[in-house]
């Protein structure tokens, strides 16, 4: 850390290596980023709430543990945000809603828990589009006042990209971590559907809920999944199965990948901005070494969104039919019309989706194993002006649905200033390999802007 620099700047890992050396301290980092909050959240609104004396009080014991050593890892006194459909135990969880509000768990999710056992010191809690669904939260992009940040994460992305936290837990069920975090300039990644335990999470759909996580780096993000990832016997769709170890795979010279470029369906969706970027980002990666191939996809894959409302509405109808019911009138009005869609979804129909999303992931898993990566626009333009709708998902999309692990990767503004990026994605066994990609991605990709939180106007 140079005499410039100040804690809130750094990414988690930058900041791990300094406490590992006494350079910096938990209370210190903490303290930085608290200051920070305080500087630009009344213009970005983050959060829902900013929990300073629990936040502290971590840090101080953080603080007093790695000076007994040894630490507990690289997470062990990094102050993480919190998505605000997170279960955490004595602090409001109100998913952005009425319906919650002054609920107050007396649990931890899991994913909350293992960070917390971890080291992670948790700020508070970040907003929420309402039940992760469309209602947008209040806050507003970093890099231009007057446009959305996405969502359904919108506050773990926006806190993330201007220096609040060095990272913050988001969910996606269609494309709510990776599109906020191509709006708003930072890494976003979920794992396989499943690695990440959903378990204390209000669930927006069972079936295509992914636990992930916003970042500055690659390196970070891993950091947070390795740490969450794991069986789960509370969550019925947890994987029972053992978890690669991420940190090794980013270790050691990197080789080049092999890429597949898919144009098919991504994009038909993006704008030509998005779509020139998206080529020349790919010419940069050839450039460096990588081979990349373009990709035909199987014919079910032109059905994918197709696939995605029958599961989404029915499921979030069937955890939200008996509250609904009684308090029709607090719901907002996008997840009320999913949720009243979703009541008329017959079983039938729900059925079929769920027997074509086996043929998908059938199809598609064999032919994304031929590469280490799938590489596809970040999001269909740069994040929209105004702050009524939180963008298109149909980048995530599809990989949500099939349960595939994906990253998002900032990789350049557009003329207007905003953050522009690029889309991995993998087949559900290579999750490390993703992971590896995506670090030397980065490394050629080299973005190291920062918003300049504009007034608005």
């Amino acid at each position: 850390m140079t005499a410039s620099t100040r804690p809130w700047e750094l990414t988690a890992a930058e900041a791990s290596a300094l406490i590992d050396v006494g350079v910096l301290s938990p209370v210190e980092l903490v303290e930085s980023c608290l200051a920070r909050i305080d500087e630009v959240d009344p213009q970005v609104q983050a959060w829902a709430l900013v929990d300073r004396t629990g936040a502290m009080e971590a840090a101080h014991r953080c603080q007093r543990e790695i000076a007994q050593g040894p630490r507990k890892g690289p997470l062990h006194g990094i102050p993480i945000g919190v998505k605000d459909i997170f279960y955490t135990a004595g602090m409001p969880t109100e998913a952005g809603s009425r319906v919650m509000a002054g609920f107050v768990p007396d649990y931890d999710a899991t994913s909350v828990a293992r960070l917390k056992e971890a080291g992670a010191v948790v700020l508070g809690k970040t907003h929420t589009t309402e039940f992760a669904l469309f209602d947008p939260a209040p806050t507003r992009n970093p890099w231009n006042l007057e446009h959305t940040p996405g969502g359904s994460s919108s506050g773990s992305g926006a806190a993330v990209a201007a220096g609040m936290c060095p990272v913050a837990l988001g969910s996606q069920t269609a494309g709510s971590v990776l599109r906020p975090a191509a709006y708003n300039g930072v890494v976003g990644l979920k794992g396989r559907h499943g690695r990440v335990s959903a378990y204390g999470v209000v669930p927006l759909a069972w079936s295509l809920d992914h636990v992930g996580v916003l970042a500055r780096s690659v390196e970070d993000a891993a950091s947070v999944l390795q740490v969450m990832a794991g069986f789960d016997a509370r969550d019925p769709y947890s994987l029972n199965e053992p978890v690669p170890d991420y940190a090794a795979a980013l270790q050691g010279e990197l080789r080049p990948p092999r890429l597949g470029l898919v144009r098919e369906h991504f994009f038909d969706k993006a704008d030509r901005e998005m779509q020139r970027h998206t080529n020349e980002m790919v010419q940069r990666f050839r450039e460096a070494g990588a081979t990349v191939q373009e990709v035909a996809l199987p014919p079910s894959f032109s059905v994918i969104s197709d696939t995605l409302g029958p599961i989404i509405t029915t499921e979030c109808a069937a955890f939200h039919q008996e509250r609904y019911t009684k308090q029709k009138t607090l719901y907002g009005p996008r997840i009320g019309s999913t949720i009243e869609r979703g009541l008329g979804v017959t079983g039938t129909a729900y059925a079929t989706a769920v027997q074509q999303r086996q043929l998908q992931r059938a199809e598609m898993a064999p032919l994304a194993s031929g590469f280490d990566a799938l590489v596809t626009p970040g999001a269909t333009t740069e994040a929209p002006a105004g702050l009524t709708t939180t963008g298109d998902p149909a980048m995530q999309t599809p990989w949500t649905v099939l349960g595939f692990p994906s990253i998002s990767l900032p990789s350049g503004l557009s003329q207007n200033g905003l953050p522009l990026a690029v889309q991995l994605a993998a087949a559900p066994q290579h999750e490390a390999r993703l992971l590896a990609t995506a670090r030397w991605c980065e490394g050629v990709l080299r973005f190291d802007r920062r918003p300049p939180l504009a007034k608005a106007t």
